[in-house]
């Protein structure tokens, strides 16, 4: 046995090491984290990326706007030193000046392609490459081409100068991602847990109340749809809770109502087989009435069943419900005469036909009548009145929502209802008298059964109620189609 118990432990305890942890890539912290990280990561780099390129191609152009700026000027400085000469003579000087002020080096040729100054002062005499990529600016004077200015012979890299420009901005651009990816990361973290909390608290409430811990509860702190859920698992709990006493009652009233029936017929038999008890007429006609007693409870019972799962035969055809009130009256009549209470109907003579199974009906208002019977004092009066109506669209077994009702009422001058046990009076078993004595009532079926009945014929029942002044139920039948 303890080795069965120790195999279902293992079954049910979370495996250690590897397994576990790819558990917790399931999770929907993880995932969440995981997935804004990602978010934030690509968002940071493309951020980053376009940043870098974006800084490298305005500062290219704007190196290139000053380098022609510059060139501009070199042109003008040479046009003049030749107009001044009449020739390129002593320009050398003048190429070295320009290659110190630019930083770059800076050749001049004349019309012929050959190099007559360089300001590295190493191709002079030569000519022109032919491989030369660098950016060459015309010299022209009086509408003629005397020479060509040279610069940057290597391609434009922008020199060592624009390097250590750029290097450090780009450094500085990916510092600032990093520090805004990893804020980000730790204020994710941070809302993930705040969002997350809740969520979790719900998940161990619900683990809870599956072990059988119904008094689980989640605090609302907040107003968005987490708190919606929380508030709904709430009222699920509640709604459970409530069914578990309610199922608790249950039992205990049926093991009561069972017991006394039970008990009496034990005693009798015992009374019988030990010679202390004749079996006269007297005690078969006790024996008898108990068995009767239990009869009703089982078939109660059955009843009460059938009608909840929506398996009760009824037979529907249009009925005068007066005559149904009529019978029901006559029934409880020799009842109320015995306890001095008035029986009376209010029927008016234009009630149409109502759509009903009229022995179904017949019990509903049986076992009103029994209900006020028994909870109205000598002396005291009991009315049952009908009137056509037409109520609010009604949601029915049949589809019924509209159309017209007949609304029965059946109220007396009893000792009422407490408020508190008002909004239980149609559970089964329930009943206000906790000592559940036969002079206060029956077992707690029959208006359970009735509002089945009535909710069968698509119609509802409510009860208003008032201690020492009575107790009026109400509820709606349909009209027969004509």
């Amino acid at each position: 046995m303890d080795e069965g118990v120790s195999d279902l432990e293992s079954a049910h305890k979370p495996s250690q090491g590897f397994p576990a942890r790819i558990k917790v890539f399931h999770t929907l912290r993880f995932r969440l984290i995981a997935t804004l990280i990602l978010v934030v990561v690509a968002a940071v780099g493309v951020m980053a990326f376009f940043g870098t390129m974006v800084t490298t191609m305005m500062f290219t152009r704007y190196e290139e706007h000053g380098g022609m700026m510059r060139y501009r000027g070199f042109e003008t400085v040479l046009t003049q030193h030749y107009a001044q000469n009449g020739s390129w003579s002593g320009v050398q000087s003048q190429v070295e000046r320009m290659g110190q002020v630019s930083g770059e080096r800076v050749i001049l040729a004349d019309e012929e392609g050959r190099i007559i100054a360089d300001s590295g002062g190493e191709l002079v005499g030569q000519p022109v490459g032919q491989d030369w990529d660098g950016q060459a600016v015309p010299i022209t004077y009086r509408g003629a081409t005397v020479g060509a200015l040279y610069t940057d012979l290597s391609g434009w890299d922008g020199g060592p100068g624009r390097e250590a420009f750029l290097a450090p901005v780009n450094r500085a651009l990916l510092l600032i991602a990093g520090v805004a990816g990893l804020s980000a990361v730790l204020l994710i973290l941070g809302l993930s847990r705040r969002i997350l909390a809740p969520v979790e608290a719900l998940t161990v409430a619900v683990r809870r109340m599956e072990a059988g811990d119904l008094s689980q509860r989640v605090e609302i702190t907040s107003r968005d749809e987490i708190s919606d859920l929380a508030r709904a698992f709430n009222r699920m709990a509640n709604g459970l809770a409530r069914l578990e006493e309610l199922r608790h009652n249950m039992v205990t009233d049926v093991a009561h109502e069972l017991r006394t029936p039970l008990s009496n017929i034990r005693g009798y038999l015992e009374a019988l087989q030990d010679g202390v008890v004749e079996p006269e007429s007297r005690v078969i006609d006790s024996l008898y009435e108990e068995a009767i007693l239990l009869n009703c409870l089982v078939n109660d019972l059955q009843e009460l069943s059938l009608a909840e799962a929506g398996q009760l035969r009824l037979e529907h055809r249009p009925v005068a419900l007066a005559d149904v009130v009529d019978r029901a009256i006559e029934a409880a009549r020799p009842r109320a005469a015995a306890k001095g209470i008035v029986l009376q109907a209010d029927l008016p003579e234009d009630l149409p036909l109502v759509d009903v199974d009229p022995r179904r009906i017949g019990q509903v208002l049986r076992n009103l009548l029994n209900n006020s019977l028994t909870h109205t004092p000598p002396g005291g009066e009991i009315t049952v009145a009908t009137h056509a109506t037409c109520p609010e669209p009604l949601s029915s077994s049949k589809g019924r929502r509209s159309g017209q009702w007949v609304e029965v009422k059946v109220r007396d001058t009893g000792a009422g209802i407490a408020a508190d046990d008002l909004p239980y009076t149609f559970d089964r078993f329930y009943r206000a008298d906790k000592s559940r004595s036969r002079a206060t009532g029956g077992a707690g079926l029959g208006l359970a059964i009735v509002k089945q009945l009535v909710k069968a014929h698509g119609g509802r029942i409510e009860v208003k109620s008032e201690i020492g002044r009575g107790t009026q139920f109400t509820f709606t039948l349909p009209v027969a189609e004509a």
